[in-house]
């Protein structure tokens, strides 16, 4: 059974910091491109950031030069370093891990609450 559990979110005020974790099990986590996806109430889902297999990094023009994607792949762990937050950056931050892309396979953690208050 394949589980991706977020972890650090919460309230911080405008300028703060909080690191995400998502640790996952259940599948072969080196395989898979790990992101971190947002979602703000009335909005759509959106990427925040990816960290590929083979090391790539991609970031929202939004999120660059705040926020870091790493990954663990010893822990089967992925991170979200977010520093100089602002307020909307407020919303729901939601793991994902997929593989393939003729036919791609795609897991959601269940998320996890970030507020910024200004």
């Amino acid at each position: 059974q394949v589980q991706l559990v977020e972890s650090g979110g919460g309230l911080v005020q405008d300028g703060g910091s909080l690191r995400l974790s998502c640790t996952a099990s259940g599948i072969a986590f080196s395989n898979y491109v790990m992101g971190w996806y947002r979602q703000a109430p009335g909005k759509q889902r959106e990427l925040v950031a990816t960290a590929g297999s083979g090391g790539s990094i991609n970031y929202a023009d939004s999120v660059k030069g705040r926020f870091t994607i790493s990954r663990d792949n010893a822990k089967n762990i992925v991170y979200l370093q977010m520093n100089s937050l602002k307020p909307e950056d407020t919303a729901a931050y939601y793991c994902n891990a997929r593989i393939g892309t003729l036919v791609p396979r795609t897991y959601w953690g269940q998320g996890t609450q970030v507020t910024v208050s200004s």
